[in-house]
Order: C-alpha cells, then structure tokens, then sequence
C-alpha cells in the first residue's frame, strides 16, 4: 500500500505565496515521477507541474515564472513552491506519485493525494 500525505493550503493574498508538501509513503520500491494538478469547480483537473527521477521538470505555462516544482529523495517528498498567486490559482490541489511497489509482484502504482484547498483572495 502507497500513502500519500498534502499539506500547506490555505487562503493567500494576490501576490503571496505557499508551498505545497506532499510526503509518500508505504510500500514504494521506487519513484518515477511525482506531479501536482489543481481542479477549481466546474473545470477539469489540470496538470500544474510534475519532476521526474531524473530532475526533469515540465510546467503547465499558466503558471511558468511563477511555481518551482522540486523534491526530496531521500524523504519521498515533492514540494510546489507558488509565488505571485492570482486568483486564478484558486482551486483544489492534488498530489500524484507513480512508481513501483516493494512488494511481490511489484505492480507499478499510480496515487492521488487527499487534496489541499488554495484560495487567493483579497
């Protein structure tokens, strides 16, 4: 079993920022890229960012010059570091780690976070 754990929502001016943490854990043999997408109401879930092992990182461009995607290693945790906020950030925020599991047959696994609520209000 794979467990993911978000956590740094909250509601921020226009113009602040947040950083979004989510920690996995369980039965992770390795990880292959982990990735942040957001859901506001009555649009569909969109990828925000996502890094792989190897560092690489990809960016929606709503939100290039302004977010830095980065992880932990050694804690299997990925971070969104979100700056300039707009209200357009507004949304729901999900964390997704794919990778394979430990244990027998090491199936390859594909994770969603609880979610994490951002608001950028004034």
């Amino acid at each position: 079993q794979v467990q993911l754990v978000e956590s740094g929502g909250g509601l921020v001016q226009p113009g602040g920022s947040l950083r979004l943490s989510c920690a996995a854990s369980g039965s992770i043999l390795s990880i292959n890229v982990m990735g942040w997408y957001r859901q506001a109401p009555g649009k569909q879930r969109e990828l925000v960012a996502d890094i792989t092992s190897g560092g690489s990182t990809n960016y929606a461009d709503s939100v290039k010059g302004r977010f830095t995607i980065s992880r932990d290693n050694a804690k299997n945790t990925v971070y969104l570091q979100m700056n300039s906020l707009e209200p357009e950030d507004t949304a729901d925020y999900y964390c997704n780690v794919r990778g394979t599991m430990s244990t027998y047959p090491f199936r390859p696994f594909d994770r969603w976070g609880q979610g994490t609520q951002v608001t950028v209000s004034s």
